[in-house]
């Protein structure tokens, strides 16, 4: 009987001694999946986020103005059609028209994001 109980001490020494921690480690890893999966689900709400604000800024300024072609050969922002209108602007005059502040093309433009 005396070696059973001894047995038995040695067996529950050794399952607290490595089925503890392994089942810490289980744990904490299934807890880091789930944020992780938490977080991925995240990025792809944002990403959708800005790709709907991205084809809402797809509309152009000569666009939304109903500007007449020979109004547009003379625009800046019309030469540079891969940077923002307002943008196009401000480089080549150094300030931003007042008409820009005014816009739906400018005022429903995406924020940036704040590099940090």
């Amino acid at each position: 009987m005396e070696i059973l109980r001894t047995l038995e001490t040695v067996l529950i020494g050794l399952g607290m001694r490595i089925g503890l921690p392994l089942a810490v480690t289980a744990l904490a890893t299934w807890l880091l999946l789930r944020l992780d999966r938490r977080w991925q689900e995240q990025a792809r709400t944002r990403r959708a986020q800005l790709a709907v604000g991205a084809a809402r800024h797809s509309i152009r300024c000569w666009e939304e103005n109903d500007c007449p072609a020979e109004q547009r050969k003379g625009c800046p922002a019309y030469a540079r059609q891969n940077v923002p209108c307002w943008q196009a602007f401000r480089e080549t005059t150094g300030r931003m028209p007042e008409q820009c502040l005014g816009c739906a093309v400018f005022r429903n433009a995406p924020v940036p994001a704040a590099i940090i």
